[in-house]
């Protein structure tokens, strides 16, 4: 079976990578906006996917990726030379909280690691990759309100319990939401992520539902709509 994953413009080789390619980071890349971001972050990035998925949406912006995880970087570098827009695309082997560019963004978005104070995994990489230590989502805030332009937009993508707890505290680093896309698998269905979108300073609150499947097995016509542009299946 191949490891390699083709998008419409561009692939993304994800052998040996902690967290492969899921629906919550093609759905984070896809939904993710700004009217007209000129700099891009991608935290986390993993494979580079979200990153690549940007730069294909964004014509005009350069995107930059922080990767903890060194194999991961390493991966991520070699699918942003392989891609139709390499030239705007930039990875950095780095600890976020660590990381200092010359310069804020616009857009920034994170699909972050999400079992706060959960068991841990026994592979490293994927310790590093699902998991957070107690203080990591107060430090990704107050790190991710220092980087951002005076009107650029926060964009993750969190379980329900962990996105309750952002929205929450967000406001200690002068970090409000905008937009809570909640996301089901379908209609009957529970929310089972929450899409945040979060700014600096506060404003009205716009709250939606998303539904991955419109039956077994039948994705909705919104969820392909969204991807269209990027899943050869659509």
């Amino acid at each position: 079976m191949s490891s390699v994953f083709r998008f419409k413009q561009f692939e993304v080789e994800q052998s040996g990578t902690a967290m492969k390619i899921n629906t919550d980071g093609v759905l984070l890349a896809s939904i993710a906006t700004h009217a007209k971001p000129i700099r891009i972050l991608d935290i986390g990035t993993g494979t580079g996917v979200i990153a690549l998925m940007l730069a294909q949406r964004f014509a005009e912006a350069n995107v930059d990726a922080v990767e903890i995880d060194a194999f991961s970087a390493q991966t991520a570098g070699l699918n942003f030379s392989n891609a139709p827009f390499a030239e705007r695309l930039a990875i950095y082997h780095s600890d976020i909280l660590n990381f200092s560019p010359d310069d804020r963004y616009d857009l920034i978005v994170s699909n972050p690691p999400y079992f706060v104070n959960d068991l841990k995994n026994e592979l490293l990489q994927k310790q590093i990759a699902r998991h957070a230590d107690e203080d990591f989502f107060g430090n990704l805030l107050r790190k991710v309100s220092s980087l951002l332009t005076e009107r650029g937009l926060f964009w993750v993508i969190l379980p329900v319990k962990t996105a309750d707890w952002v929205i929450e505290h967000s406001v200690l680093h002068q970090l409000y939401p905008s937009r809570i896309i909640s996301v089901h698998s379908d209609e009957e269905k529970p929310v089972i992520r929450k899409i945040l979108c979060l700014q600096l300073g506060f404003t009205a609150v716009l709250e939606e539902h998303f539904y991955i499947y419109a039956a077994r097995n039948t994705y909705t016509t919104a969820y392909k709509e969204l991807l269209k542009d990027f899943f050869l299946a659509f």
